[in-house]
């Protein structure tokens, strides 16, 4: 059986190789370090404020702290905005700008709505600015840490104007399934009962992710993932 952790021989100018030992848990982790830290920690840190009793506002806004400094952290060290990051502070300040409305229990179900359909045009727009954002996400999951994977990945993004399609119409499918259902919420809590909606608006969310993994998969990640192993050359 084979060693879990492979040699990456890595030349140096005017040296000879050197071994480099490589790690696909390590490698996989560091591809999905900025997830957690820029998507899953708000949204832990926000559900955990609002089950220790902080209200709406103060949650939001103290979940918002951690992308916030990375986000002006990357402009001041990088010059780069950090898309993440920078879409989660966006998230939480529609969340606190819609949390300040009172009084229409119907206008507060529009608050997930408004928060699903900033999430969802951020995504659209990246994608048709042929930067997809949801690339992030995706990559860790096709390459699996492998270091062939990784440079097949890295080779045609930059070679294969497929594979960069491919990549777009992930990220599209995603976008415009969050603002359909940003769509279908927003009318739901004017034309269905309070009580009905509460736990509908659920069920629509978790509707329109199957749809979009089910689509996303069909003309996105399995093109891709193929791709990926012909150039990795482990396609069978």
């Amino acid at each position: 059986m084979s060693s879990p952790v492979a040699t990456v021989t890595a030349p140096a100018v005017g040296a000879p190789a050197v071994a480099v030992p490589f790690s696909p848990r390590k490698a996989l982790l560091d591809s999905l370090m900025p997830l957690l830290v820029d998507v899953a920690v708000p949204l832990a840190s926000y559900y955990l404020l609002k089950a220790a009793g902080t209200g709406t506002f103060g949650a939001l806004a103290w979940s918002s702290v951690v992308p916030a400094v990375r986000t002006v952290w990357g402009v001041v060290r990088d010059r780069r905005l950090n898309g993440l990051a920078a879409l989660m502070v966006t998230v939480n300040a529609v969340g606190l700008l819609l949390s300040l409305v009172a009084g229409d229990p119907r206008l507060m179900l529009l608050k997930d709505s408004g928060v699903s359909s900033t999430i969802g045009l951020v995504i659209l727009v990246t994608a048709l600015r042929g930067r997809p954002m949801m690339t992030a996400a995706l990559r860790p999951w096709l390459t699996r840490g492998e270091a062939a994977k990784s440079a097949a990945w890295q080779r045609l993004s930059v070679e294969s104007d497929a594979f960069r399609r491919a990549e777009v119409r992930f990220s599209a499918v995603w976008g415009a399934a969050l603002l359909a259902e940003c769509v279908v919420r927003a009318a739901g809590a004017y034309t269905v009962p309070v009580e009905t909606m509460v736990w509908a608006g659920t069920v629509v969310l978790g509707a329109a992710m199957v749809l979009a993994f089910v689509v996303s998969g069909r003309v996105a990640v399995v093109p891709m993932e193929r791709m990926i192993e012909e150039a990795a050359g482990t396609g069978r």
